[in-house]
């Protein structure tokens, strides 16, 4: 751990995830919502541990304190894609301000950062006043909860978990979710870093029963749909993937509903996030219930 005193407030890195949940667990539980992505990689890398599995290093976790010792700000740096964007939760103007400072005088190359608003604009900013450079918007996106679920008009198929035996499947829909997100947003394909899972990541998510697929009246996967493990009583869905031959057909908005009604009958809370920029899942969500929490960001810093 590390403490980096300033103006009232205290920043403190920590480089284990079980230390920083130590910290930080009850602040992040006090809003498990949205605190949900920081909360479900700081659970998941626990887990991985516990078999064996060696964080990355490089990762940090991050407290913020304020005079009185009460945690009002959260963030982490364990992006395992390029350029390995740190994810800043809300936190205090002067916090988010003082973490830029404190990375420049760690020398970590900040080529992009996540999260929150105005947490990350505020901190971006003046990572390029010290370091040079401009600040520019990749992806504007939205925090969802689901409140009363709205089912949609029924469509042909069910929902099935997926197994093992599709891990090939899986991993081909993940990757072109994420090239297709870009393009669906209006942006170039693969504009955006994603965090695509090896073979070995794609088998721990279908072990764990997360997955899966609507399958049309044949049998025949037409769409895929995901969720994570709950942390602090809520489960984040996504991705959601349908192929672009099979779009417009209702399988994406029976599948989240279905998924959803699922993971809100274990008594958990859902959640979701939606590009800003994709009008067609923000109005497939909206109709089911979901409705808005919180806006974030992702942001570049192009030199």
């Amino acid at each position: 751990m590390r403490i980096v005193p300033t103006a009232g407030l205290r920043l403190r890195f920590y480089t284990d995830p079980g230390e920083f949940l130590a910290a930080a667990g009850d602040y992040l539980a006090a809003d498990p919502v949205v605190s949900t992505v920081v909360t479900t990689v700081a659970h998941r890398l626990l887990s991985q541990r516990a078999e064996g599995i060696s964080p990355p290093d490089g990762n940090w976790w991050l407290v913020v304190s304020d005079g009185c010792g009460a945690v009002v700000g959260a963030g982490m740096r364990s992006a395992p894609y390029a350029p390995y964007p740190p994810f800043l939760l809300p936190m205090p103007d002067e916090a988010a301000v003082a973490l830029a400072h404190a990375l420049h005088e760690r020398d970590e190359e900040i080529l992009a950062i996540n999260g929150a608003l105005p947490a990350v604009e505020l901190c971006a900013a003046e990572l390029t006043r010290l370091g040079g450079g401009r600040v520019q918007v990749n992806q504007h996106t939205r925090l969802h909860e689901l409140g009363e679920l709205v089912m949609p008009s029924p469509v042909p198929g069910r929902l099935v978990v997926a197994t093992e035996d599709d891990v090939e499947l899986a991993t081909e829909w993940f990757a072109a979710f994420a090239g297709d997100a870009d393009e669906q947003a209006g942006r170039p394909r693969d504009a955006s870093a994603h965090d695509v899972p090896d073979r070995t990541d794609m088998l721990r998510r279908l072990h764990a029963g997360r997955l899966w697929f609507w399958v049309d009246g044949t049998g025949e996967p037409v769409h895929l749909t995901g969720a994570n493990p709950p942390s602090f009583g809520v489960a984040r869905v996504g991705p959601v993937y349908t192929p672009p031959a099979q779009r417009g057909r209702g399988w994406a908005s029976n599948a989240v509903a279905e998924v959803s009604r699922r993971i809100q009958a274990e008594g958990t809370r859902v959640c979701l996030y939606t590009d800003q920029a994709n009008p067609t899942s923000n109005k497939i969500y909206a109709a089911l219930g979901y409705r808005p929490v919180v806006d974030m960001a992702n942001l570049v810093i192009a030199h």
